[in-house]
């Protein structure tokens, strides 16, 4: 059975610093559609880049990595809504239609609305993309220009067809309980990402954000061995600036490779660019000092962290080298 995989797809510039809302791995999922015959619609959220196997078939036909609709025999068009991970402000959709070459739709528009409580039924739904053409295997960036919050977004297509991935790029709008409420700052799904890191040869940095432990070594960031003086590290933007009460250091399945120590510094900035960011690190000062690490063990840090009124960034500095599955920032939204 041969297997292609999708090639490398290099997210724009301005996108890189949003986080995918669509993203099921942070809760997203598929409501409710008008027809997934072919392919369930579900497999539309998957992080991972779609992948075409020549010859796998199942009872229904054609095997394919993606949402998929039979061919329409009367007039109309096929839908699907979608519960994103998180609420948040869209900026930009990606419909990826990557190996559905000759059953692309031929066009596609986007709905989205706020709907807290699920309740769909009064909601209102607002346009952000009109019906725009589509070609066939390519990745479609289409910008938003919305200043709403928004919960679900409903994708239809015209008349079917396959799309093999949807990205919803946004920022997250933290639906706090109360003004007291503990989070982790820096996870995936609330609005945490990578800004730029010294090495991720086994496994990128941007693991370290993701829900959940690791599943296995791969699931982390993963530096070369070092074989010059220094140390590896990486620069995180929290998803929104706070108080940190407590620290976690998973080093989960990295057994004969975990790092001997970590140190994390810390800075409160709102104006930096990402680039200006990176030489200024090295004189933040610590939240952490250098901690020693066990293997495949989680690390927890309380009376160890330093005082900082508010912070929105962080340097993790992996001391000589080695592997780290979770990070973990537990606090308060700041003021």
């Amino acid at each position: 059975m041969a297997t292609l995989f999708a090639p490398a797809f290099e997210i724009p510039a301005q996108l890189q610093q949003l986080t995918n809302l669509a993203d099921e791995r942070i809760g997203a999922k598929v409501l409710q559609c008008s027809d997934d015959f072919f392919a369930e619609a579900q497999r539309m959220l998957q992080f991972t880049a779609p992948i075409f196997v020549e010859d796998k078939f199942d009872d229904h036909g054609k095997w394919m990595d993606g949402w998929e609709t039979r061919r329409k025999r009367h007039a109309g068009y096929d839908w699907v809504i979608v519960k994103l991970g998180v609420a948040g402000k869209i900026s930009a959709l990606d419909i990826d239609t990557t190996f559905f070459s000759g059953n692309y739709p031929a066009s596609a528009a986007v709905e989205a609305c706020y709907a807290p409580d699920q309740n769909l039924e009064q909601v209102e739904w607002h346009q952000i993309l009109p019906n725009s053409i589509l070609g066939p295997s390519q990745h479609h960036i289409f910008q938003v220009a919305s200043e709403n919050t928004y919960t679900h977004l409903r994708l239809n297509i015209y008349p079917d067809g396959g799309v093999a991935r949807l990205r919803v790029y946004g920022d997250v709008q933290i639906q706090l309980k109360d003004s007291n409420e503990i989070l982790d700052l820096l996870a995936l799904e609330n609005g945490g990402r990578v800004i730029a890191y010294s090495d991720a040869h086994f496994g990128h940095p941007r693991n370290l954000i993701n829900p959940g432990r690791g599943i296995n070594m791969g699931d982390g960031w993963e530096t070369k061995r070092r074989r010059a003086p220094g140390f590896d590290w990486c620069i995180l933007a929290l998803g929104q600036a706070g108080k940190i009460e407590k620290i976690d250091i998973d080093t989960a399945h990295f057994k004969g490779n975990y790092p001997a120590e970590v140190s994390i510094q810390a800075v409160y900035i709102e104006d930096a660019t990402d680039p200006q960011l990176i030489p200024q690190s090295m004189f933040w000062p610590f939240l952490l000092e250098a901690q020693p690490m066990q293997m495949d063990h989680v690390h927890s840090f309380i009376n160890e962290i330093l005082a900082h009124e508010k912070i929105s960034h962080i340097r993790v500095n992996m001391i000589p080298d080695g592997g780290i599955s979770r990070i973990r920032l537990w606090g308060k939204v700041a003021d």
